[in-house]
């Protein structure tokens, strides 16, 4: 059921919308038939077209009814839930990058299709001490990352879990500043990747909360989250997170990544 209610959801149709014009113009009728499979009833499928693509910039109809793609916009990409990401979680020494703190644990938790699909975790050894507070409350302490590998160590394995993805963070401009500058400092180089972050996406998608830290996001929806304050644990609730929240995004007919960046912008 849910591969049938994900065949025939907003983002979905809106890409097979994009799909049928791209061809050339089509009526209305013509649009509701071959997008959403209806026939008869043309006030019910007129208004079920303009429902679906009559507040999407990249679509416009004429005074015939005829619908044509916006050449000035991009076409609708893949679905949100067809994309593939990577989601990321970094503990580290507590303070900024630029005053020279580093990662001591890093997960890497990839989702795509609406599924959690592999997961890469490891300490890191930092080659500086972790204050006493941040020990506490990681529960990574100097004698567990001594034998872990350097950052040079793991930075091939960490970027081939990132390329060819999204990457999605809580707090995402943290993550992906250690990230950047662990990867820059190994290899002198960083993937161009697109990123999201959970704390945008939570107040833009579940507003009037109190909080959007991972702990009151993952109350809200009711999801698990083990070993808190660990990488794997947190990058796992986030990844469940951000499912929940691409679920939200599609109910309001969000279809693609354009779409969802347009809309939070």
């Amino acid at each position: 059921m849910k591969g049938d209610r994900r065949e025939t959801a907003p983002s979905g149709l809106v890409q097979r919308a994009a799909q049928l014009l791209a061809t050339g113009p089509a009526h209305t009728l013509e649009v509701a038939e071959a997008v959403m499979g209806l026939r008869g009833a043309p006030e019910a499928a007129a208004r079920a077209v303009f429902t679906l693509l009559g507040s999407d910039p990249r679509f416009r109809v004429d005074q015939g009814g005829v619908w044509h793609l916006n050449v000035a916009e991009p076409i609708p990409g893949p679905p949100l839930r067809h994309l593939r990401y990577a989601v990321v979680d970094v503990e580290t020494t507590g303070g900024a990058w630029s005053r020279g703190h580093r990662v001591t644990e890093v997960a890497v938790v990839t989702v795509a299709h609406g599924q959690v699909e592999e997961s890469l975790e490891t300490l890191v050894n930092p080659g500086r001490l972790i204050p006493p507070r941040i020990q506490g409350l990681t529960g990574i302490t100097d004698q567990m990352v001594a034998s872990a590998p350097s950052f040079e160590g793991v930075a091939p394995q960490v970027r081939s879990a990132l390329e060819g993805r999204i990457f999605v963070a809580h707090n995402a401009p943290f993550d992906w500043g250690f990230i950047r500058g662990e990867l820059l400092a190994a290899s002198g180089d960083v993937p161009d990747l697109e990123r999201l972050c959970t704390v945008r996406l939570g107040r833009f998608l579940v507003p009037r909360l109190r909080r959007y830290n991972l702990d009151a996001l993952t109350r809200h929806f009711r999801i698990p989250v083990q070993r808190r304050h660990r990488a794997h644990g947190d990058a796992l609730a986030t990844a469940r997170l951000l499912l929940r929240l691409l679920d939200l995004a599609e109910a309001r007919g969000i279809g693609d990544l354009h779409a969802l960046r347009r809309a939070m912008s």
